[in-house]
């Protein structure tokens, strides 16, 4: 809780001053001699500022919002039962308290003058108390929106830092041996690594890219990775770029295309396949990816990669109720169809 604001407290003391003299001059009838009236309730009128302030800047911060909720309550009719004695006992222009408000007479009865008392001290805690309280809780919900949103951010950046390098690495090494074969795929191989590199550096950090930019970037990786064997790859692409201007999260789709290559052992001519399809609507997206399943496991690649399970958690987190994941593992197929709607 931040430290109590003295002068908004101070305003708010004020406040219930000026509602319970407007109350006491109503029923009162004070309004033929106004400045006696007032006068004779001075006291009562600082009491109900005293009250409020000490119990704005002293119970609240101190005892109620720390969570000792029972010490605050226990303070707070310790206060008000001291200030009524006070009242009771004092005297101001000659005059002993309390007074009856409706007339401006004496009390004539010790327990009604000290009720009279105590019910507007009570009253303005209280009321006091709940605007604060209500003030706090605000102030509380605003504080946890924002963690939730810097932890949002921080688990953004997170995930997407771990899109896998290890292949990045592999192409480097692909394109360094076609230097060395005079290969005329060479340069053109290494534009396409630049600029899926420039992709991930700067484009990634934005909050929404064209489609367009990912299409490219999944075309580039399938590229790169056909040069592993000269042989050719059971790979099929069909991606739909009639509508490259359709927003979607940078990098949210390689993940799919890199675990199939990850897992369905596409080297394999026989039996290794892999088909990327990838359909668009007004405002929908609509990706689907099947990979082979190998007799025999392949054995999984511990360096980079961010999962699908990580990418389950950025789709929660960037496309809530937008979005649909359904992963099928079969025997012979993986198949991975994604739909979102980016609109």
């Amino acid at each position: 809780m931040q430290r109590p604001d003295l002068s908004r407290i101070t305003l708010q003391a004020l406040a219930w001053v000026g509602l319970w003299a407007v109350v006491f001059l109503i029923v009162g009838g004070g309004f033929d001699a106004p400045f006696r009236y007032f006068r004779r309730l001075f006291p009562l009128l600082v009491a109900i500022g005293v009250v409020v302030f000490v119990n704005g800047t002293v119970l609240l911060p101190g005892l109620y919002f720390r969570g000792r909720r029972g010490m605050f309550a226990l303070a707070a009719i310790l206060l008000l039962v001291i200030v009524t004695l006070v009242l009771q006992n004092i005297e101001f222009s000659g005059r002993r308290f309390p007074v009856l408000y409706e007339r401006l007479s004496r009390t004539r009865n010790l327990g009604s003058g000290t009720l009279r008392y105590l019910l507007p001290l009570a009253t303005s805690v209280i009321g006091a108390t709940l605007i604060d309280v209500m003030r706090y809780a605000g102030f509380q919900e605003k504080q946890v929106i924002q963690a939730q949103r810097e932890q949002v951010v921080t688990e953004l950046k997170f995930l997407k830092s771990q899109v896998n390098p290890h292949f990045l690495f592999n192409s480097l090494n692909n394109i360094y041996t076609l230097t060395l074969l005079k290969d005329e795929k060479a340069p053109e191989s290494l534009l396409k690594l630049s600029a899926m590199l420039r992709y991930m550096l700067y484009d990634s950090e934005i909050e929404a890219v064209p489609l367009q930019r990912e299409i490219d970037y999944i075309r580039n990786y399938v590229a790169l990775r056909a040069l592993k064997d000269s042989r050719g790859l059971n790979v099929r692409v069909s991606l739909d770029d009639s509508r490259p201007r359709l927003p979607i999260a940078p990098l949210l789709l390689i993940p799919f295309v890199e675990n199939a290559y990850k897992h369905s052992r596409v080297e394999d001519r026989e039996g290794g396949y892999i088909d990327i399809t990838l359909t668009t609507g007004d405002e929908t997206i609509d990706l689907m990816v099947n990979n082979s399943v190998p007799p025999i496991p392949s054995p999984v690649d511990g360096v980079g990669g961010i999962g699908l399970e990580n990418v389950r958690k950025r789709l929660v987190l960037l496309y809530p109720n937008r979005h649909e994941l359904q992963v099928d593992a079969g025997p012979e197929r993986f198949s991975v169809h994604l739909q979102l709607r980016v609109g």
